[in-house]
Parts: structure tokens; C-alpha cells; sequence
């Protein structure tokens, strides 16, 4: 049985892998287009990318580079931190995954029934995660679900993150964050 499952979700995994090379773009391209989308401001980096797709900074920066002479990304110097870089989608970018045709993971998911689905997103939610744990990675997630949230925080922010010490707009606390401990 467990050969069969590891067998279902490698094959799951290579044909959507397989799938990503819609308009002259590589899946990992993909998917970093999607991250960027994704994060918060504090996550939009190189360093975050490379963790969030478990390949190293040096293959993150190659990906980078062809995005952003496709046009399809921008790199700006953190206006606190001249040794970080900021990562950031461009109009061209946000436009072009606005359009990205359905992919073959929505394909697969689409005749399931909304219960199937979520319990599928749980099962490999939890699979992921303790995955991640037990080898160290960070695990990412929705800044609102985090134990350093701070809800209708004061001083004319919405909300603020207590680690990082910094207010938090609405966009910011429904994206995903690179230091996201659960709650």
C-alpha cells in the first residue's frame, strides 16, 4: 500500500510538474511567480524563495535572473537593509499569472467533491508539515495564523507582528510569511 501511494504521488507530482511549461516558462519559474503572488512583504526575498521551493540560492538566483529579463520580476534593495534584496512581481508578471491557463492540478481537482477536497488539503498539509518539522525547514503559513500575530493592534494599523515588531496591513496578514509559527 505504501508503495502504491508513493507511486500515486510521484506520478501526481510529474505530470503537474510536467504541465508548468505554458507560456515558454519552466515549472519552477512557475512557482516562483506564485510565491512571489503569495508572500508577505517580509518573505518576497531570495533567501525565502529558496526555502519556500527547496532548491539553493544559487539555482533561486538563476530562476530570478531569467524572470526578471523576461520582465516578469523586479529586484529593489531594502530601504532598511542595504544587504537584503526584495523580490517583487511586476505588472507584466501580475498580469501574466492573472491570465496562466488552468493548470492540470485543477484539472484533477475539479470533479472532487468541496469535503474530498479539503480533507485532501489537510491530510497533505499535515504530510508536508511534519515533514518540514522533522527535517528542520520552515514551514511558511498565513501570517494570521501565527502565535507572533496581534490582531486591531493599536496606532491606526490593523494588525501588527509581534516578532518582527512592525505593523501589518490587511494584505500582509492573509499572505504567507517566511517566519510563520503556528499558533
Amino acid at each position: 500500500m505504501t508503495q502504491d501511494l508513493t507511486d500515486m504521488l510521484t506520478r501526481t507530482a510529474r505530470l503537474i510538474a510536467g504541465d508548468g511549461h505554458a507560456a515558454g516558462l519552466k515549472p519552477v519559474q512557475w512557482q516562483a511567480l506564485r510565491y512571489l503572488a503569495a508572500a508577505n512583504r517580509f518573505s518576497r526575498t531570495p533567501g525565502a524563495l529558496a526555502a519556500w521551493l527547496g532548491q539553493t540560492k544559487g539555482t533561486v538566483s538563476q530562476t530570478v535572473a531569467t524572470l526578471e529579463r523576461k520582465g516578469l520580476v523586479a529586484r529593489t534593495g531594502d530601504a532598511g537593509d542595504r544587504r537584503l534584496v526584495r523580490l517583487a512581481l511586476t505588472p507584466q508578471g501580475e498580469t501574466l499569472l492573472a491570465s496562466a491557463p488552468d493548470t492540470i492540478a485543477e484539472a484533477m481537482l475539479a470533479p472532487m467533491a468541496p469535503a474530498d477536497r479539503a480533507a485532501l488539503e489537510a491530510l497533505l498539509a499535515r504530510m508536508l508539515g511534519g515533514f518540514l518539522a522533522a527535517r528542520g525547514h520552515r514551514p511558511f503559513g498565513l501570517c494570521a495564523n501565527c502565535r507572533h500575530f496581534r490582531r486591531d493592534a493599536e496606532g491606526g494599523n490593523p494588525h501588527r507582528c509581534a516578532l518582527l515588531d512592525v505593523p501589518l496591513d490587511e494584505t500582509d496578514s492573509r499572505a504567507i510569511c517566511i517566519e510563520q509559527e503556528a499558533a
